[in-house]
């Protein structure tokens, strides 16, 4: 026997008990029952035990050994003394063994694998719960001992099979399977009583062993699993007849034994420092500079509650030299950073000159901005299989070639190392290593991480790592935030540091500002994980991530210094790392793409300077070329504006700018893609115009310049570009292949949280009801922000909200005062309001860089977009250096095409919109009738309603039109209608004004004329006028009181009166911050100009454009439809002779409707039908169509849904319902006609193979049309909805028009809105789509039925007696009249509140009954000019034909006199109804009832 004098259990039982079993041979062992205690978990599950490094070390091992029938023949337990390795402190946690303790009570690991290779010698089977694990580390442990062992070859009896889960049926297993048990859970199945798992080998070995032979009792295991005769479980029930006992064996408290021994070591180390040193420490501290060089922002997306100003305000406030960011794995917010601590080094100087200036001494500190990143370093970036997150490293830029190191790394981490987390590895670390700092990082940092879950050894071994990189730019990161796994790893840090020279600094790893936002951040981290605020922090099912404690908020340098005392190094050092940080802006000019121009204009100059001769030279060229085009003739005007924009445009430096830009729109051209007119001031330049970048003249319109491109300051220009918007991509891809997708990139749009979300989300995480989070959330007016709300005085309020806004406002006050849940999450929502939510692609705007994108900002990717997506949002990618272009959708640019092709495909007539004459009569009668629905920009009815009066006849009048209409300039629409008319007179200030102000009535609507008279009057240059004008638009006051003088003494001088300046400029005052942009203008009134020549001239097939470009929603489809009838358009269904996928205009100028608007119908399938009846000519019959098509593309779904849409009505001799009909063989008849089809194809195509093709053609019989009804045209109009969303063929209620019309005051839509209807009656008519009968808990009846009208579908409850009332009422596809009181809502108790109006419903009715129930009299009117015989004589004939009981009243009236004479017919009752009101109609007699 072993000398076990080392061992902890010296169990003298065990001896003797051994020795028994040793002299009884009948009791044959036969049960290795074993379980380990190791260092860690392995990385790779599935590794061979011969990979050393994978696997990790035992440190504890217990087996019991016992015979067939269960007796103990041997027990032992061994710790094992640490050989080159310790045991890491999370290893420690779960079982409690130190390194120390291991040392001191450890036995060698060579004569523990003796002793139990003897034990698996005697042993049958291996035994253990989840025994592989321990199998895998003893496996592995006999290999490094290169120890032979039997080990792995002998069976395995396991605890832990899918046979123990279904014993155990715990649910939470994977694939809805039942979980499998661990120790203890095992354990309370089967003997009803947990077993605390104690993580100590002994005590496992032991409650498994009870387990497992309770088990063998219980046969769960088979005998052939067993290897036993079939005798041998009656003879183990005898030896065992009662449930199976724990042997009784001792259990040392492995913790506490390991605690004894760390006190000890821990006082020894500590006793060191005395208070005289720590005093001292104290003192040399008080002056040492400290500052955060661990801080995440928001942009560390909703990891941290910080934003970046808060950020730069808690460093000024704290007074500190410097302050890093080092957000996880981006770089998002690095320009915001460095631009804000600009900002306060700017005010800082600024401020501190101003108390020299007063002899005072300088109190602002700047500060030193350094950037950084958090980096996820892992094994290999671009190994997608691991999931492997890697360790988090800190990494500082000390200079701008730093800068773009990180900026490397992060972009290299999202394009190619993004795998759940954005990665980087080691090699990539090298690469970019240059002008950078390294900090080793939190606890999950590799250093760290290593010493908690490794070994003390590995750790060292990655710092030395480290270090090879980095040199004296490596620093170790210490914190203290209170942790003992965070004490643990300093003490081994600190060594560290002395043993290898690394440096020590302090840090906080900050979360949030201040120490009471730790609860919002904690809530942040559960909105992340979308988890609850009530589930308990920790590792593993059941608990969620977050921070152990409050401590990780910005601390301020007293704080730092306090929790360092005893370190004061690493205080002190921190001042190293600001001094190595050389300070740098981010922001940077404009750098182009290298525009190739043709040989003849280059110039060598250019290559040696970086000059720009060979640019302008190309550009004057083609811009003189281009004149000639657009003018013929060039005058002195034009070349003189022509030069004058040119040198501007060389003076800015940008020409290339220009001419990217001409190419890619010369290229949209040659692709077919529509290009707009231009928008916003590029169109005010005319060498714009010349290049066909624009569409409009400039001096045509006297559009100007200098509202574009300043002479007097460089700046860049800056066009925006409308394309038709399917064309848009197909632009991007031109530009992508010109200059490379590494130099090309979308723009990140960062989502926030808004009030309204940030209350819902906290709302979700503190468990909030549903009800009162929607409550709270509607409490804050739209558009509004709670920082706007919170912390302003009632005064302000009152003048920023309305009176029932305010109400609200102030409800959402109290709740925050208040203590509960409620006012804890509004008060939470606040912290988090503007927290960085997701990211998102910026619409339009595209970058396009001179040389790889990364060489210039961070970059990442979109899962939209198959592009780089710059990390710098919009606001800053131009001041970033990067020229960014917005390529615009326009859908009404689509719209023009489709309807020029349409026309094109209709008449041959081939339209140019550019050629459209501005002077079109029909054009203008189309805006005087205000008839502008679907046409952009003047389509709303307000815009209707001025167009019908302002009466435009010319162009400049659309113009001014579009410019005044938007809130504010609106004012003095009535003041320019009235001056158009002559009912105001037009007055001129000076008569010099009338020059620019005539084609606006004397009105000045544009910022160009403000510019133009600016100049003239007051002798401005043109780039005063423009900062004129900037500063009037933008309210710029200081500027403004600048340019006053400037402008009365300039006036003054051309001989304009003083007090008459003085008028004109307080009037431009007034209102030159509501003036427009008249380029803009300009080119959106010629865009609508187009659409309205388009609709005056082609209407269908305008408005099938319209209706084509909306097809994806239904509600416009539906309004476009009826603007169609109202202008006498038929609309007609689907029809696969006629239609095709867009909506298009057949023979007869109706539109017809496009089959890609049917559900299911794909444009393949389109494709094919439309394709094969250009060739064949139209198809005869379904079976034709069957035969013709493309059956893989047009499938059984596409034919249903055609079918139900009405898209075969032109085959005469089937109706919709016979499709659909089947033989009482469950096949359809439609489905019998598509497998025709098919079945005809494929005769077709092997009788073309067969040599004799000719002869062997068989002929297929066509299936039967089945005989059945029609449907009704309520099923036929339902089905129509299910597969379009509208009905098409008419609908259900066009039968009760006259109904509706007379007896209805509301529709359906209104209740949607209560609150404006309370205690009022409304009475509605409408289909009723859905119902449903409920029980409620107390047993009584309620229903919820669904209403839809012409416009609106509204689910309505009802309750109690009214349901018992009205119950038969409710029919699916019954027509109804509701008559329904708005009651005011009922009046909380508890709170005073008034919850929703409620309704109270007074009547149903049969629409059908209407008429007969509410009309009473009928009352018809006649004007007495059109009072003919033969008109009196056909309503008499008309009259007689309804007699009934309802009274007769007419009505003669005289309109030039407005004489009215009422009569009343005594003998004559009539009985009303519909065809009796529509003969009327038909008569054109205007009647009235009751």
């Amino acid at each position: 026997m072993i000398n076990r004098k080392n061992s902890i259990l010296s169990n003298t039982s065990s001896s003797l008990l051994l020795s028994i079993a040793l002299l009884d041979p009948r009791k044959l062992p036969m049960y290795l029952i074993f379980d380990t205690e190791t260092t860690g978990l392995p990385k790779r599950w599935d590794a061979p035990i011969t990979d050393t490094d994978n696997w990790p070390r035992c440190v504890q091992i217990a087996w019991q050994l016992h015979d067939e029938l269960g007796d103990l023949v041997e027990h032992q337990d061994f710790l094992i003394k640490p050989d080159g390795f310790n045991i890491p402190y999370e290893a420690e946690q779960i079982h409690g063994i130190s390194t120390a303790l291991a040392e001191e009570q450890g036995v060698p690991l060579q004569e523990v694998l003796v002793a139990f290779n003897k034990a698996l010698e005697r042993s049958k089977f291996v035994v253990g719960q989840n025994v592989d694990f321990d199998i895998n580390i003893m496996g592995c442990e006999f290999h490094r001992m290169e120890t032979e062992s039997i080990l792995v070859q002998l069976p395995v009896l396991d605890t832990c099979t899918e046979h123990t889960a279904e014993l155990c049926k715990i649910p939470g297993g994977r694939g809805g399977k039942f979980k499998l048990p661990t120790l203890t859970e095992l354990h309370e199945f089967l003997f009803g009583e947990p077993f605390a798992e104690a993580h100590n080998a002994t005590a496992d070995v032991e409650a498994t062993t009870r387990c497992f032979l309770e088990l063998v009792r219980k046969k769960q295991f088979t005998a052939n699993e067993l290897d036993v005769q079939p005798d041998y479980f009656e003879r183990f029930s005898e030896a065992n007849p009662q449930e199976i006992e724990l042997v009784g064996l001792k259990h040392i408290n492995l913790k506490a034994a390991s605690k004894e021994i760390a006190d000890a070591l821990w006082a020894k180390d500590t006793g060191e420092i005395s208070a005289e040193e720590i005093q001292e420490n104290i003192e040399t501290l008080e002056d040492a500079p400290f500052a955060h060089l661990h801080n995440h922002s928001q942009f560390s997306v909703l990891q941290s509650t910080i934003n970046i100003k808060d950020l730069v305000k808690a460093t000024a406030q704290n007074g500190m030299p410097a302050v890093a960011l080092t957000d996880h794995a981006n770089m998002m917010g690095a320009f915001h950073f460095v631009k804000e601590v600009m900002a306060h080094n700017k005010a800082a100087k600024e401020k501190n000159a101003e108390l020299l200036e007063k002899g005072e001494q300088p109190t602002e500190k700047e500060i030193t901005p350094i950037v950084g990143c958090e980096f996820y370093v892992c094994e290999d970036h671009t190994n997608k299989n691991v999931k492997d997150y890697g360790y988090q490293i800190v990494l500082l830029a000390k200079n701008k070639k730093g800068y773009h190191n990180l900026a490397k790394m992060s972009s290299i981490a999202y394009t190619d190392g993004f795998y759940y987390v954005p990665r980087i590895d080691k090699k990539i670390v090298e690469q970019y290593k240059e002008n950078v700092i390294a900090l080793t990082g939190n606890l999950y940092g590799e250093v760290p991480n290593k010493i908690l879950n490794v070994g003390e050894k590995q750790a060292e071994e990655a710092l030395l790592w480290w270090k090879e990189q980095f040199g004296d730019d490596l620093y170790i990161e210490i914190m203290r935030h209170g942790q003992e796994d965070e004490d643990r790893v300093n003490q081994v840090l600190v060594q560290m540091a002395k043993d290898h020279d690394v440096k020590l600094i302090a840090t906080n790893n900050t979360y949030y500002c201040a120490k009471e936002d730790a609860e919002a951040h904690d809530i942040l981290l559960c909105v992340k994980d979308g988890e609850k605020r009530s589930t308990p922090i920790g590792r593993g099912r059941g608990y969620r991530y977050g921070l152990p404690n409050q401590e990780y908020y910005f601390k301020s340098s007293d704080e730092m210094k306090e929790l360092f005392k005893d370190i004061p190094e690493a205080i002190l050092n921190i001042h190293e790392i600001v001094d190595k940080v050389e300070p740098y802006d981010l922001a940077s000019d404009i750098l182009l793409p290298k525009f190739d121009i043709p040989e003849e204009f280059k110039v060598k100059e250019d290559e040696e300077d970086g000059g720009k001769r060979g640019e302008n030279a190309y550009l004057r060229h083609i811009t003189y070329q281009g004149a000639e085009k657009r003018y013929g003739e060039i005058t002195e005007e034009i070349s003189e504006r022509i030069d004058f924009e040119l040198e501007t445009i060389k003076n800015s430096g940008y020409p290339g700018y220009f001419l990217i830009v001409e190419d890619f729109i010369r290229e949209a051209r040659n692709m077919d893609v529509s290009v707009g007119p231009g928008r916003g001031s590029a169109a005010g330049s005319v060498v714009a115009y010349c290049l066909g970048i624009t569409n409009i003249d400039p001096l045509k319109y006297d559009l100007l310049f200098e509202r574009f491109l300043n002479p007097d300051r460089v700046s860049m220009p800056d066009i925006d570009i409308d394309f038709d918007d399917e064309g848009r991509g197909r632009v991007m891809e031109y530009v992508i292949n010109k200059y490379g997708a590494n130099q090309v990139a979308q723009i990140i749009t960062y989502g926030t949280m808004a009030a309204k979300s940030s209350i819902r989300d906290t709302a979700r995480v503190l468990d909030l009801p549903l009800g009162d989070a929607d409550r709270i959330a509607k409490l804050i007016p739209n558009m509004s922000k709670l920082n706007k709300i919170f912390g302003v005085d009632e005064a302000e309020l009152k003048k920023k909200f309305r009176s029932d806004e305010l109400e609200k406002v102030n409800e959402l006050l109290n709740i925050s005062e208040s203590e509960d849940l409620e006012g804890q999450t509004v008060n939470m929502a606040r912290v988090l309001e503007g927290s960085l939510r997701n990211t998102g692609i910026h619409a339009c705007g595209v970058i396009i860089t001179p040389d790889d994108i990364t060489n210039f900002v961070p970059v990442s990717t979109a899962k939209d977009s198959d592009l780089y997506v710059t990390q710098f949002d919009n606001s800053v990618v131009e001041s970033a250096g990067l020229l960014k272009m917005d390529f615009l959708g326009l859908k009404t640019l689509t719209l023009i095409k489709d309807t020029v092709k349409i026309v094109k495909a209709r008449t041959g007539v081939e339209l140019v919109p550019d050629e459209f004459p501005l002077d079109d009569e029909k054009t203008y009668e189309l805006f005087q009738r205000g008839d502008t629905v679907g046409i952009f920009q003047y389509e709303s009815p307000g815009m209707q309603k001025h167009m019908k009066n302002l009466k435009p006849t010319v162009f400049d009048d659309l113009i001014a039109m579009n410019a005044l209409y938007r809130p504010g300039p609106m004012e003095y629409i009535p003041s320019f209608i009235a001056r158009k008319h002559g009912e105001e007179e037009i007055t001129y200030d000076l008569p010099d004004m009338e020059e620019y102000l005539k084609e606006t009535y004397g009105i000045t609507v544009y910022q160009e004329q403000v510019m133009l008279l600016s100049q003239k009057l007051a002798g401005f240059s043109k780039g005063d006028a423009d900062v004129l004008r900037k500063a009037m638009g933008k309210k710029i006051f200081a500027l403004l009181q600048k340019l006053k003088p400037q402008f009365l003494d300039g006036g003054e001088k051309n001989g304009h009166p003083r007090d008459v300046l003085e008028k004109i400029w307080k009037d431009w005052e007034a209102f030159a911050s509501y003036a427009f942009n008249k380029s803009h203008s300009t080119c959106y009134a010629y865009i609508a100009y187009q659409t309205a020549y388009l609709k005056a001239h082609y209407p269908a097939e305008y408005m099938a454009a319209v209706l084509s470009n909306n097809m994806n929603d239904i509600k416009q489809v539906t309004f476009f439809m009826e603007e169609c009838k109202r202008m006498g358009l038929e609309v007609l269904g689907p029809d696969v002779n006629e239609s095709y996928y867009k909506f298009a205009v057949n023979k007869d100028n109706a539109v017809r409707f496009g089959m890609g608007a049917i559900k299911g119908v794909g444009r393949s399938a389109v494709e094919t039908i439309v394709e094969n009846r250009k060739k064949d000519g139209p198809y005869k019959s379904i079976f034709d169509l069957a035969k013709r098509v493309d059956l893989r593309a047009a499938n059984k779904k596409a034919f249903e849904n055609l079918a139900l849409a009405g898209g075969f009505d032109s085959f005469t001799e089937t109706h919709r319902a016979q499709y659909f009909h089947d033989d009482g063989d469950g096949i359809t008849f439609l489905e019998k006609a598509v497998k025709y089809g098919s079945k005809y194809q494929e005769n077709e195509n092997s009788s073309q193979v067969s040599l004799f093709g000719d002869a062997s053609e068989v002929q297929i019989p066509e299936p039967i049309v089945p005989p059945c009804e029609e449907w009704g045209t309520m099923e036929k109009l339902r089905r129509e909805k299910e597969v379009v969303g509208i009905y098409i063929s008419g609908h259900p209620l066009d039968d009760f028009k006259k109904e509706i019309t007379a007896f209805c005051n509301a529709q359906v839509s209104a209740f949607s809105n209560l609150e404006e209807f309370v205690n009022r009656e409304l009475s509605v008519a409408g289909v009723i789509t859905d119902v449903q009968h409920r029980v409620s808990k107390n047993g009584k009846g309620w229903g919820l039925f669904t209403m839809e009208d012409y416009n609106d579908t509204y689910e309505f409850r009802i309750f109690g007696e009214e349901y018992l009332k009205f119950r038969h009422f409710l029919m699916i596809n019954s027509f109804v009249y509701i008559k329904a009181f708005v009651r005011e809502g009922w009046v909380n108790r508890d709170t005073g509140k008034k919850g929703e109006p409620r309704i109270q419903f007074n009547d149903f009715k049969q629409l059908q009954d209407v008429m007969d129930a509410f009309a009473k009299k009928l009352t018809i009117k006649l004007d007495i000019d059109r009072l003919q015989e033969k008109r009196i004589q056909a309503l008499k004939d008309t009259l007689r034909s309804y007699k009934g009981d309802h009274g007769l009243n007419f009505e003669i009236y005289e309109l030039e006199e407005e004489i009215k004479l009422k009569l009343s017919s005594r003998k004559q009752k009539v009985k009303i109804n519909s065809e009796l009101l529509s003969e009327l109609e038909a008569q054109e007699i205007h009647y009235k009832l009751n």
